[in-house]
């Protein structure tokens, strides 16, 4: 089952630390909610559980990539470990803005982006903050939020359609 889940999930994502990932959190979100199920729906509740799997990765990237994206115009291309948030703190930063023009543009745009985040709902703010900003899991978000994954899901999904649609109002292109 495990060899045939993990080509499965290669051949889904294209990516073997990924798809490792994925066939690991799919036993172990077996193990801890259907282990008291007979052996004989082991199976089929696996493979539910590693399409759910699949579709969370591709649900994650694809929300991660757009902040990327919109992000990735604050750091410079030869610096992998930028953080975009920091590139206003250091002013004398080689890897900064390189004229005054485009550094207060870029504190403009983060300013506004920090405002966003700090007018979102408490709960949509917090699940965001921690699965894109913190990088953490539906799992630990839910565990840290003390709620579900589902509420989880939908405050994060929630939080980034209106953080996109105030600041394609404010014209930030995503």
């Amino acid at each position: 089952m495990e060899r045939r889940a993990f080509k499965q999930a290669i051949y889904a994502v294209r990516d073997e630390e990924a798809a490792l990932d994925i066939v690991q959190d799919a036993m172990l979100k077996l193990a801890e909610k259907y282990g008291d199920r007979p052996e004989e729906e082991f199976p089929m509740l696996f493979q539910r559980i590693l399409q759910n799997t699949i579709r969370d990765f591709y649900r994650r990237s694809k929300v991660r990539s757009m902040w990327t994206t919109l992000l990735s115009a604050f750091s410079s291309d030869d610096d992998e470990d930028h953080d975009p948030l920091e590139t206003l703190a250091a002013d004398a930063d080689d890897n900064g803005p390189k004229t005054p023009e485009s550094k207060l543009q870029q504190a403009q745009t983060l300013n506004i982006i920090d405002d966003e985040i700090k007018k979102l709902p408490a709960r949509q703010r917090e699940a965001f903050l921690m699965r894109y900003w913190e990088d953490m899991d539906v799992a630990e978000t839910a565990e840290a939020m003390g709620c579900s994954e589902g509420s989880v899901k939908t405050h994060c999904s929630r939080a980034t359609h209106a953080l996109a649609a105030a600041l394609s109002a404010k014209g930030i292109k995503l």
